[in-house]
């Protein structure tokens, strides 16, 4: 057997490796590292088709369903199947993240780093005809390519998704609000309600959409950043509200109650565990690795933001909700550091997390 190509690691990612407990032989297998991809349910049928197409062999992983794994050299993008929506590219550890959320018929979900829109895919595929998905992404251009994803796959008819700061983002699923009307809707709200989510509308109606976002920035606050809603589906409880009633700001007592079902906090880290983000340096040059990665002011600031993230996809799920923590850095601190950290300064987390 052929053995695996290797790339030089830097002394200064090798120190880090040693300072973290990681071993560095684990980034000599990048290049034999199998991609993965999930199949839309219902496309089964078209395995060997696929196979056909990208000429190797398509391997189910046994512990994701719908996922496979192919060789790395294999390329997804120029294929059929991708562009037709069949097949898309995504991590198997993106894939795991999202099982063990355990999503059910009729879950209110949140995925407050949602971009680049895998994930948020993989979700609308679990939860089917029934349910909500919130999806949130500081970066405008990042939402967008969540937009394009659940555009693409045709999965964002139960989908909404947000340009807004993950740490004060604070709208419950909107359905809740709909059915909590006390009265109709005034003649100026009418015209002010959603329609239902169509890339077709016409330019005049576009332009004035984003104006009036824009003036509702200027007079709504929620948190320290008003969300913007770029997308919505038919049935994602938004097309009838005012904007007045979806940006509710959020009680203390109706989260409890009314909060969401099931919450992925997949963080913004250093992605040192990514072998493949890691390779990319080779590309990149190794210096841009010391402010990436390595940099301990970034690294400090990342825990933070990641211990804020985690604490606030726990204040909006509902009591008996399941929160889900991912990264894909293989620290300490970014990972068992921060759990223990917010296990700390939510007692009510560690009595939910323990039994």
């Amino acid at each position: 057997m052929e053995e695996s190509s290797t790339f030089p690691l830097p002394d200064a990612f090798l120190d880090f490796l040693k300072a973290n407990g990681l071993d560095p032989s684990i980034y000599t297998a990048s290049d034999s590292t199998p991609r993965y991809i999930r199949l839309k349910p219902g496309c089964e049928a078209h395995v060997q088709e696929v196979e056909a197409e990208m000429k190797c062999n398509l391997k189910k992983v046994g512990w994701l369903p719908g996922f496979y794994s192919l060789p790395p050299d294999i390329q997804i993008a120029s294929s059929k199947a991708y562009r037709e929506g069949k097949i898309y590219g995504v991590d198997a550890a993106s894939g795991a993240a999202v099982m063990a959320l355990d999503i059910s018929e009729g879950d209110h979900v949140l995925d407050l780093c949602a971009a680049p829109g895998a994930k948020l895919c993989m979700i609308s595929e679990l939860l089917g005809d029934s349910g909500s998905l919130t999806g949130v992404d500081v970066a405008t251009h990042r939402m967008a390519t969540c937009k394009t994803m659940v555009q693409k796959y045709a999965l964002g008819d139960r989908c909404r998704l947000f340009v807004a700061d993950g740490t004060t983002f604070s709208l419950l699923p909107v359905m809740f609000h709909s059915d909590s009307r006390s009265c109709e809707p005034a003649m100026d709200e009418k015209r002010d309600a959603f329609r239902e989510w169509t890339s077709r509308r016409p330019y005049k109606e576009r332009k004035k959409a984003t104006k009036t976002r824009k003036t509702d920035a200027s007079q709504l606050v929620l948190g320290t950043h008003h969300p913007e809603l770029v997308f919505y589906g038919r049935h994602s409880g938004v097309v009838g509200l005012t904007r007045n009633e979806l940006y509710q700001t959020v009680c203390d007592n109706e989260v409890s109650s009314q909060g969401y079902d099931k919450v992925l906090v997949d963080a913004e880290c250093t992605h040192d565990g990514s072998l493949r983000h890691i390779q990319k340096f080779e590309h990149w040059g190794w210096s841009t690795l010391q402010r990436r990665v390595l940099d301990a002011e970034r690294t400090s600031s990342l825990t933070i933001l990641q211990l804020k993230l985690l604490t606030n996809g726990f204040r909006l799920l509902k009591v008996g909700g399941s929160i889900i923590y991912s990264t894909c850095s293989l620290t300490v601190a970014q990972n068992e550091d921060v759990v223990e950290q917010f296990l700390k300064e939510n007692a009510s987390a560690g009595r939910s997390f323990c039994s």
